[in-house]
C-alpha cells in the first residue's frame, strides 16, 4: 500500500517525528493542564514511530509493522 511506503521513505519518518514534537510542545505550552499533558503524551507515538522506524498503521494495511520491512517490498 502507498501510504504504508510513504510512512516508512524518510519524508515520512521525518514527517512523523516533526508532528510528535509539535504534539509535545503545543501540548504542554499552549493547551496546558490535563488536556496538555494528554496531547503531549499522545505526541510520543509519532516521535517514537519515527524515531525507531516503525509503522503504527501498516498492520492495518497487511504491510509489516517494521519501516526497513516495508521498504524491502
Amino acid at each position: 500500500m502507498a501510504f504504508a511506503k510513504f510512512m516508512a521513505s524518510t519524508t515520512g519518518r521525518l514527517l512523523r517525528i516533526v508532528a510528535g514534537i509539535v504534539l509535545i510542545i503545543v501540548g504542554l505550552a499552549v493547551v496546558q493542564g490535563t488536556g496538555g499533558i494528554i496531547l503531549a503524551v499522545v505526541g510520543l507515538l509519532p516521535l517514537a514511530a519515527g524515531v525507531f522506524d516503525f509503522c503504527v498503521f501498516a498492520p492495518l494495511f497487511g504491510q509489516p509493522f517494521s519501516g526497513p520491512a516495508i521498504r524491502a517490498k
